[in-house]
C-alpha cells in the first residue's frame, strides 16, 4: 500500500506542471551540501537532490512514515544512490544528531506540522551559519480546490509571520508555481 502511495507522490512530483526542474534551479543545490528533505514523502525531491549534492555531499529524507522511508531505501539501493540516508520523525522531532545542514526543505508539508513556530525554532541547532529554509506549499487562493476545501494549505502571509516568529527571515521568493507559495528562508545566526 505505501508503495502504491509512494509512487503516486512521485508521479505527481514529475509531472511538468510541478515545475520540479525550475525548483531545483531556483534553490541551486551545490556538490557537497548537506539537505534535509522534510515530508520526504516517495523520496522524488531527495533523489533530485542527492544528484546534485554528488557522493560528497548528502541528503536526509525524513517523513514520519516508515513505509515511505521503505520505498525510498529499496529505490536507492537499486539505483545505486549511496548519499541519502532515511531518517524516521516521530512526535514532530528531527532525529538529528551534531549535524548542520545547508538547506532544509519542505514541499506541500508545512500546513500538516503543528506549533510551527516552535518546530522551526528547534531547527535552528540543525542549521549552518549561513543555512536556509525552502517552503512551498499550497496557499489556498484557488477556493474550489482540494486543498482549500480540505484546509490542506496555509496562506503566504502566515507562514511568513510564522517564520519571522521563529526567529527567520525571509531572503527570496518565487511566484512561478500556481498554487503554492515558494519561500526561501535564512538562518539570522
Amino acid at each position: 500500500m505505501f508503495d502504491l502511495k509512494a509512487r503516486m507522490f512521485n508521479r505527481k512530483a514529475a509531472r511538468t506542471s510541478s515545475m520540479w526542474q525550475e525548483i531545483i534551479r531556483s534553490l541551486a543545490p551545490e556538490k557537497g551540501k548537506k539537505i534535509a528533505d522534510i515530508g520526504s514523502g516517495g523520496g522524488y525531491f531527495s533523489l533530485r537532490f542527492s544528484r546534485e549534492v554528488e557522493n560528497e555531499g548528502k541528503v536526509y529524507a525524513v517523513d514520519t512514515n516508515s513505509g515511505f522511508l521503505n520505498f525510498l531505501k529499496n529505490i536507492s539501493n537499486k539505483e545505486g544512490i549511496h548519499n541519502i540516508e532515511t531518517v524516521l520523525a516521530e512526535q514532530g522531532r528531527l532525529p538529528f544528531i551534531n549535524e548542520e545542514l545547508d538547506m532544509v526543505f519542505l514541499r506541500n508539508v508545512y500546513h500538516h506540522i503543528p506549533d510551527r513556530v516552535d518546530y522551526f525554532r528547534n531547527l535552528f541547532k540543525y542549521l549552518k551559519k549561513d543555512g536556509k529554509i525552502a517552503i512551498i506549499d499550497y496557499d489556498g487562493k484557488r477556493w474550489f480546490s482540494f486543498h482549500h476545501f480540505f484546509g490542506h494549505y496555509v496562506p503566504e502571509k502566515t507562514i511568513k509571520e510564522e517564520m519571522k516568529d521563529a526567529g527567520y527571515r525571509l531572503i527570496e521568493e518565487y511566484s512561478f508555481l500556481p498554487e503554492q507559495s515558494f519561500l526561501v528562508f535564512s538562518n539570522p545566526k
